[in-house]
């Protein structure tokens, strides 16, 4: 099978679509037949070894996927023909940009029926990273306020769209070109980051969703008892002590392959609450240019590869 992998350290120029050996699915695992594969800012990193969390290469990146399945090991929660996607092994290597991937059943779940794989493909890592945020670690429930950093961007787009269907009121932080698409998501309000000082323009949030390192800053924006959802700096302990010493929660959060909330979220895709946006498609073998975009920084929502 074709998968994409790297022998070094590098720019997107290390990605090469290689001929590997099709992995055997264990007890309890189904293989995937990958028709798309999301790419995060994650994957990047990981690539240059700016986020080593692979080790040392070889090794392939990539975790989101969505496909059919090919193979069922015993035990395993599919059948051959259903149509799964999911975040498998997350932070282990999952190997997601291949023809085929070996998963456990019970990190992946049946594809939104509303939608194709390449829209499928772009929701796992991000909308997990939303939902572990929003709902499992704040709670976030009916008339809170809620601000959401970089909300254009893969994850922060699921998380305007998660706290609008939770019943918040969304406050946006997005580039000024970006603000309708923003609106367009369900935001409430938007917030030009280059020209607005958030902690000037916002008061009294219950929840502020912090993708963009500004943790430490948007403390002054939360109302006492309020919580802070950090993504970027989920380990930072200094920082959770100085939220809790202010009288606000802390709460870190390093996403998990979580079957439960894919299909939670799948379900609310299927009733129109929640739509993927998919910037670019590129074909497998051009792996190495939907790094270049995503390296950019400068993406609106998600960038998917078409295996199939």
């Amino acid at each position: 099978m074709r998968a994409v992998k790297q022998e070094t350290f590098g720019g997107p120029e290390v990605l090469r679509t290689v001929e590997v050996d099709r992995p055997v699915p264990l007890g309890g695992e189904v293989l995937v037949r990958v028709r798309a594969a999301g790419v995060n800012p994650v994957d990047v990193a990981v690539r240059s070894s700016a986020y080593p969390l692979l080790g040392e290469p070889p090794f392939g990146v990539g975790w989101d996927i969505s496909g059919v399945v090919a193979e069922a090991g015993p035990g395993a929660r599919f059948a051959v023909g259903d149509e799964v996607f999911g975040m498998p092994f997350f932070p282990r290597a999952a190997n997601g940009y291949a023809e085929y991937v070996a998963a456990p059943s019970r990190q992946v779940a049946r594809k939104p029926a509303t939608l194709d794989h390449v829209q499928a493909a772009a929701i796992p890592l991000a909308a997990l990273t939303a939902w572990q945020g929003l709902v499992d670690a704040a709670r976030v429930s009916e008339g809170q306020r809620v601000l959401v950093h970089r909300a254009a961007g893969g994850v922060g787009h699921f998380a305007v769209q998660i706290a609008k269907a939770r019943g918040a009121h969304v406050i946006a932080m997005a580039g000024a070109p970006k603000h309708d698409f923003v609106r367009g998501l369900g935001a409430d309000e938007v917030i030009d980051y280059r020209t607005t000082d958030f902690t000037e323009a916002v008061r009294d949030v219950e929840v502020v969703f912090d993708s963009s390192s500004e943790g430490e800053r948007s403390l002054s924006v939360l109302r006492p008892g309020g919580t802070l959802v950090s993504i970027m700096e989920h380990g930072d302990r200094e920082l959770a002590a100085r939220v809790q010493a202010a009288g606000r929660r802390f709460a870190g959060v390093s996403v998990e392959p979580d079957y439960a909330s894919l299909e939670a979220i799948a379900q609310l895709v299927d009733a129109g609450r929640i739509r993927p946006h998919v910037a670019e498609t590129f074909p497998l073998d051009d792996a190495a240019k939907a790094h270049e975009l995503v390296g950019s920084g400068t993406v609106q929502g998600k960038v998917v590869l078409s295996v199939s």
